[in-house]
C-alpha cells in the first residue's frame, strides 16, 4: 500500500497540493491543457528516475530476505522517495492508494473523476501522455459500486453523457456499471437528449445504455450487445 510521506498528505489539502495543476488537464484552453502537460511529463520524467533508484536498492538488498529487506535503511528511502514521487504524477497517485470510509471521503476521488473526464473530454492526449486502460476500468468499478456523494454522481452522469457520443473505446463498456449506479431523471434525459441528436455513436449507445436501464437483470456482456446491436439493426 503506498504511504505518501508528509505531514497531512492524505487528506484533502495534502492531494490538493500535490496535483491541483491536473486540472489543467481538462481545461478548454489549449494553453492550459498544453502547460499541464509539460508539468504532466515533468512529473514523470520524476517518477522514472525514483522507480530506476528503487529498483536499483530492491536489487541490492533482496539477498537480505523479504522481513530484513523493508527494514534496511537503503530500501525504506528508495520506497518512500518513489511514492512521493508517484503521489504528483497522474496516473501514479492513484494506484495502491487506500480507499476507507467510502468512496466519497476518499481524498482522491476528486483527481480519479478528473483523469476519467480527461480520458472522455481529450481522449487522444490522455492515450498519448498517460494511458493506463486497467486504471480507467478500475476507477470506474469503485465509483459505480460506492457513494461518490453528489457532486461525484453529477460528474459521473457528465461522464456518461460524454461516453455515449463517442466511438467505443477501450473499457468504455464499464460506464455502464456507473448509468446504472446513478439511474434517475437527469442521466435519462441526457440520455434521451443523445438518443434524439444527430450524432450516430450518440444515438447507438445511448439508446444502448437506456435499454439496459430499463433491463436491470440483464448483464452488460459483449453477447448481450451483439444480439442487441443485430435486433436494433433488423428493425
Amino acid at each position: 500500500m503506498t504511504k505518501v510521506a508528509g505531514s497531512g498528505a492524505d487528506d484533502d489539502q495534502g492531494w490538493a497540493d500535490r496535483l491541483a495543476w491536473a486540472y489543467g488537464l481538462v481545461a478548454a484552453e489549449p494553453v492550459e491543457r498544453s502547460a499541464a502537460l509539460v508539468r504532466l511529463a515533468s512529473a514523470r520524467v520524476e517518477v522514472r528516475s525514483a522507480r530506476a533508484r528503487f529498483n536499483e536498492a530492491w536489487h541490492l538488498t533482496s539477498a537480505l530476505g523479504h522481513e530484513a529487506q523493508y527494514r534496511e535503511p537503503v530500501f525504506v528511502a528508495a520506497r518512500g522517495a518513489y511514492d512521493e514521487a508517484a503521489s504528483h504524477c497522474l496516473p501514479e497517485a492513484l494506484w495502491n492508494t487506500p480507499i476507507s470510509g467510502g468512496i466519497s471521503r476518499w481524498p482522491g476521488l476528486p483527481f480519479a473523476l478528473l483523469f476519467l473526464e480527461w480520458e472522455a473530454r481529450y481522449p487522444q492526449e490522455w492515450t498519448q501522455h498517460a494511458k493506463a486502460w486497467g486504471t480507467k476500468q478500475r476507477l470506474i468499478r469503485e465509483l459505480a459500486a460506492g457513494d461518490p456523494g453528489e457532486v461525484g454522481r453529477a460528474k459521473l452522469v457528465d461522464l456518461v453523457d460524454l461516453v455515449v457520443q463517442r466511438a467505443y473505446r477501450c473499457k468504455d463498456r464499464e460506464y455502464v456499471r456507473v448509468a446504472r449506479a446513478v439511474d434517475g431523471d437527469d442521466l435519462r434525459g441526457r440520455l434521451d437528449t443523445a438518443h434524439r441528436s444527430d450524432n450516430p455513436w450518440a444515438r447507438l449507445h445511448a439508446s444502448y445504455v437506456l435499454w439496459l436501464l430499463d433491463r436491470p437483470q440483464i448483464p452488460n456482456t459483449g453477447y448481450v450487445w451483439r444480439a442487441w446491436l443485430a435486433d436494433s439493426r433488423s428493425r
